[in-house]
C-alpha cells in the first residue's frame, strides 16, 4: 500500500467556466490556470504521482508550455494514473477536501464523486468529496483550493 497527498489552488476569474473534479459547476467565475484550472483533478493527480514518487504535475505539465495550454485536467489525471500503473499501483480509495467560500458545492458532491470514480476506475463508494469554507480567512471569495489523499495498492 502507498499513500499520496496533493494540494492545488487557483484564483477565480471572470470569463472562464468552473470545473471541479471534471464536472461543470454553475457559477459566474472559473479558475485561472494554464490548463482548465481544475484544482480537484490537479490535487488528485499530484497525490497519485506521490504514491509512486514520480514528482508533481508541474514537472510534466509546465505552465510555460504552449502545447499544454488550456488542456482538460482529465489528461493530467490520466497521465498520473498511467505512471501509477507502470509502478504496479491501482487506486484503493480517495478523499478530497475542496476549500471554497463560494460557490456552495454540497449539491455537486455526488456528480464530482461519480466523475472521479469513473476516471479512476473505482466505484463511487471509494471516493469521498467534501467542501469547507474558511469564512474569508484563507481563500476568501477570490480562489478555490483542494487537498487530496489517495491510498494505492499493488496491482
Amino acid at each position: 500500500m502507498r499513500v499520496g497527498f496533493g494540494f492545488d489552488a487557483h484564483e477565480l476569474t471572470e470569463g472562464k467556466p468552473l470545473k471541479l473534479g471534471g464536472v461543470g459547476i454553475d457559477f459566474a467565475k472559473g479558475l485561472k490556470g494554464h490548463s482548465d484550472g481544475d484544482v480537484v483533478l490537479h490535487a488528485l493527480a499530484d497525490a497519485i504521482l506521490g504514491t509512486c514518487a514520480a514528482g508533481d504535475i508541474g514537472v510534466f505539465f509546465r505552465d510555460d508550455d504552449k502545447k499544454t495550454e488550456g488542456i482538460d485536467s482529465r489528461q493530467i489525471l490520466r497521465f498520473s494514473l498511467e505512471a501509477a500503473s507502470k509502478a504496479k499501483l491501482r487506486v484503493n480509495n480517495i478523499d478530497v477536501v475542496i476549500v471554497a467560500d463560494q460557490p456552495k458545492l454540497s449539491k455537486s458532491y455526488d456528480a464530482i464523486r461519480a466523475s472521479i470514480a469513473a476516471d479512476c476506475g473505482v466505484g463511487p463508494e471509494r471516493v469521498s468529496v467534501k467542501a469547507k469554507t474558511t469564512e474569508g480567512t484563507l481563500v476568501g471569495k477570490n480562489a478555490i483550493a483542494c487537498f487530496a489523499i489517495v491510498l494505492m495498492e499493488k496491482s
